[in-house]
C-alpha cells in the first residue's frame, strides 16, 4: 500500500508504525481523505462569495485573483443566458452555488435563485411589482446565515430560506414605522449587522430601524433624522470602539449608533430631486459620499466614547456620480461623473480630492473591481476591462452584451468565482473571465 500513497502520507504512516494494525488502517484512511480534499481544493482554487450588494464588505471590491487581463476581441466566453428573471435594475448576489436576483414578473416582485448553470432553482414573491416611473425592481437580495433578505420598492421586507425560498417572516416598513416612500421608490439593499437587519423607512419619527434577522421583531429605532429615505444602501463600520451605521437620506448623510440606534450626527447633503443614490464609503476614520450635482464630499470622524461628530475635509464638484457607484482603491476614488464634460470617467485622490484624470472612456456607467482591473459597464450595454491606474482610464478590452434587454444597463456588474455577471432587464448574462479555466 505504501508504494501507491503520496510521499507525505507515506512518511506519516511509517512514523506511526508503532500503532496497532487497525489503528494504522484508520490513520491511513483518514490521511487519504485529507489528501483528496486538499487536492480538490487546490485544483478548484479558493471559493469566493458575493452575498450582498457590492460584495462581502459592501465596498464593491473583489479579493479574488487569477482573472483574465485581456479579453478576446468579441469578449470573454458567454457561459449562459438566463431569460425570465423579470424586469429590474437589481444586480446579483452569489453564495454557496446559487445566484440571487429580483425582477417584476407580471404583477409581482419576484426573487429568483439560479444554480451555477443558470437554471432556476426556486422563485418567491415579495409584494407587488413596481410599475410607476422607471418600472422594475431596485434592491438586490442579501444572503446571510442561510437566509435571503429583500426589500421591494414599496417597503415589503421578506426573509426566506436561501436553499428553498420558503418564507420565514415578512413585514412592511412603511406601515410598521409610518415611513415615507420617495419619487422613484425605495431602492436600498438591506444591510445585515450581526443579528440585525438595517432598513430605512424614513418616517417623520423613525428614520432608520433595526429588525431581528430571525424574527423581524424591532430591535431599535433611530429618531431625529427628520428626513425621507435616500435611494442609497447603508454601511456599518467601527472606529475608535464605536460602531456606526452611515446612510444617505433624501437630503442628508447621517451616522447612527449601530448598537442602540441613537442618532450621532447629521449633515445636510441636498441634491436635485433628492437623488442620493451611491453607497457611502468608510476608510481610515473618514466617510465619503458622492451624489449628482452636489458632487463628492469627505468627512473626518471625531469619536469620544459613545459620541461622534464629523468635519468636512474637502468637497468637489468634479466627480458627481448619479448611480454608477464609486470605488476606493489604494488611496484613489474611481467612478463616472454624470456630466460628460467633466470626464465622465474620473479618478480623485481620496485624502485631498485632487483630480488625477478625467477622460471620456466608454461614457457614463457603473463599475466593479477584481484582480487589478476595473470592470466598467456603460448605460448602452458596453462592457470594458480597464486597468486600475490613477493616471489614466486605460481600456484594455471591451465588447457589447447581446441585444434583447430593455432600458439602460444600470444594474452594477458583479465578478465572482471567475465569472462576470451582467444584468439587463429580463436577462442575466454569465461570462467566463477565469484566466486558468480550460476553454475560457
Amino acid at each position: 500500500m505504501s508504494e501507491v500513497l503520496p510521499e507525505p502520507i507515506r512518511r506519516v504512516c511509517f512514523a506511526e508504525s508503532h500503532l496497532l494494525p487497525q489503528e494504522v488502517d484508520m490513520r491511513v484512511i483518514g490521511l487519504i481523505w485529507l489528501f483528496i480534499l486538499l487536492t480538490f481544493n487546490i485544483s478548484q482554487g479558493a471559493v469566493f462569495e458575493w452575498p450582498q450588494f457590492h460584495g462581502p464588505k459592501r465596498d464593491n471590491v473583489s479579493r479574488e485573483t487569477g482573472l483574465m487581463k485581456q479579453w478576446p476581441s468579441n469578449g470573454p466566453r458567454l457561459l449562459w443566458t438566463a431569460k425570465g428573471i423579470g424586469e429590474g435594475y437589481s444586480t446579483v448576489a452569489v453564495t454557496k452555488g446559487l445566484i440571487y436576483t429580483t425582477g417584476n414578473i407580471s404583477n409581482d416582485t419576484v426573487i429568483t435563485a439560479l444554480d451555477i448553470d443558470g437554471e432556476v432553482k426556486w422563485t418567491a414573491k415579495n409584494g407587488p411589482a413596481y410599475k410607476r416611473e422607471k418600472p422594475g425592481t431596485r434592491g438586490t437580495p442579501t444572503i446571510n446565515d442561510g437566509r435571503v433578505y429583500h426589500e421591494n420598492a414599496d417597503g415589503d421586507i421578506v426573509c426566506l430560506e436561501a436553499g428553498t425560498g420558503k418564507k420565514i417572516w415578512s413585514l412592511n416598513i412603511l406601515k410598521q414605522f409610518d415611513g415615507r416612500n420617495i419619487t422613484w421608490a425605495l431602492a436600498e439593499s438591506l444591510l445585515i449587522d450581526d443579528d440585525n437587519v438595517i432598513c430605512t423607512p424614513g418616517g417623520e419619527k423613525v428614520g432608520i430601524a433595526a429588525l431581528n434577522k430571525k424574527t423581524g421583531n424591532t430591535v431599535w429605532t433611530c429618531e431625529g433624522t427628520n428626513d425621507k429615505p435616500g435611494y442609497s444602501s447603508p454601511i456599518v463600520f467601527e472606529y475608535k470602539g464605536l460602531r456606526q451605521i452611515v446612510a444617505l437620506m433624501a437630503k442628508s448623510v447621517v451616522g447612527v449608533n449601530a448598537d442602540t440606534g441613537k442618532l450621532l450626527w447629521s449633515v445636510k447633503h441636498v441634491t436635485p430631486f433628492d437623488e442620493n443614490i451611491n453607497t457611502p464609503i468608510y476608510h481610515d476614520g473618514c466617510v465619503f459620499v458622492c451624489s449628482r450635482t452636489t458632487g463628492s464630499r469627505l468627512f473626518r470622524l471625531h469619536v469620544e466614547g459613545d459620541r461622534s461628530t464629523v468635519k468636512e475635509v474637502w468637497n468637489s464638484k468634479l466627480l458627481e456620480s448619479q448611480h454608477g457607484g464609486i470605488i476606493l482603491l489604494d488611496g484613489y476614488l474611481y467612478g463616472a461623473s454624470r456630466t460628460p464634460s467633466l470626464g465622465p470617467w474620473m479618478c480623485l485622490d481620496f485624502a485631498t480630492g485632487k483630480q488625477m484624470y478625467a477622460e471620456p472612456g466608454i461614457g457614463p456607467g457603473s463599475l466593479t473591481y477584481a484582480d487589478g482591473m476595473i470592470y466598467a459597464l456603460n448605460q448602452n450595454s458596453t462592457m470594458a476591462l480597464v486597468r486600475a491606474n490613477p493616471n489614466a482610464f486605460s481600456v484594455i478590452s471591451q465588447f457589447s452584451i447581446p441585444k434583447g434587454g430593455s432600458g439602460p444597463t444600470w444594474a452594477h456588474p458583479v465578478v465572482c468565482n471567475g465569472r462576470l455577471y451582467i444584468r439587463h432587464g429580463n436577462f442575466l448574462y454569465c461570462y467566463d473571465v477565469n484566466a486558468n479555466r480550460t476553454g475560457s
